[in-house]
Parts: C-alpha cells; structure tokens; sequence
C-alpha cells in the first residue's frame, strides 16, 4: 500500500462527501485503502521536501506555457480552417522523448493530444506517436522543437 496514495484518496473522499456520519467516514477510509492497495503499482506521486516546489513549478510555469501553446495552436486550427487555401500537410511523426517516468511522459502526451494540430496516438518507451495537421519536417530535432520540446523541459523539473 501506498500511504500517499492513501491519503490523497481519503481527503480526496472527505473533501466531496459531507462527513458528517460516521459510517461514510469508515466506508471512505476502507475505498481508499483498496484504491491505494490496487493504484500502488500505477500511482507516482511521493510526498518529499520536493513535492511542493514541483507543484508550484506546475502551476507557475507549466500551467501558462501549456495555456499559451493551446491559445497559439487554436488559432492556427482556425485560421486553416478559415482559410482553406493553406496548404495542409498531415501526417504521423515519431518523437523521442527525454522522459523516463511514465507520469511525466503521459502529462507530455496529454498535453500534447490538448494542443490543437497533435493527437499522441502511442506512447512506447521513449517514442511517441503523433498525428499532426501540418508536418513541417522529418528532422528529429525539428519535430521535437516544434512538438513536444517547451513542455518536455519544463515537465522534467516537475516530475523527474
């Protein structure tokens, strides 16, 4: 069992019930016991002296970029869609990825497929999958540059 699974689970079960019984207090403490017994293997979050600093790297500095990146990428959809004469070239790329563990490659893929123009499609090892509305090269260091290379970055000094 995972003690921080645990607790995010049961405070997580407290914060959207009442609590005012006694019995829905003994029934979220026992569902988030086997939560946590069943997540233990998929669940990474570990309370460190870290832990803080990472969160408010997360919401000071990935949350913006990631919200500045997705209002870019909305008006690039919209201006093709706008303007059909522009010249689409679809298709799916490869993209290696620094990332080693897995929640900080799934937070990249999300936020990727979150991006408008990029659907991560598969996410094997250090590669990921991606459909992208316009491909604008088949360099490595391009497609990361332009696909995943600002979120990478700041992603490893959250998670990793």
């Amino acid at each position: 069992m995972s003690f921080s699974v645990f607790i995010v689970t049961f405070f997580t079960w407290l914060l959207l019930t009442s609590f005012t019984d006694v019995k829905e207090i003994l029934v979220g403490f026992f569902a988030s016991l086997v939560v946590s017994v069943v997540m233990k293997r998929y669940y990474g979050i570990r309370f460190d002296l870290k832990f803080p600093l990472r969160v408010i790297k997360f919401i000071f500095i990935y949350l913006p970029v990631f919200i500045w990146k997705m209002i870019l990428a909305n008006f690039d959809v919209a201006f093709r869609v706008l303007n059909p004469s522009l010249p689409l070239n679809p298709g799916f790329v490869k993209v290696k990825t620094d990332l080693k563990k897995q929640s900080s490659k799934l937070m990249l893929a999300n936020s990727i497929t979150l991006t408008p123009g990029t659907l991560t499609l598969d996410v094997k090892e250090d590669e990921l999958c991606i459909h992208w509305i316009d491909v604008k090269s088949l360099d490595e260091q391009i497609k990361k540059r332009k696909i995943s290379g600002v979120f990478e970055k700041i992603l490893k000094g959250v998670f990793e």
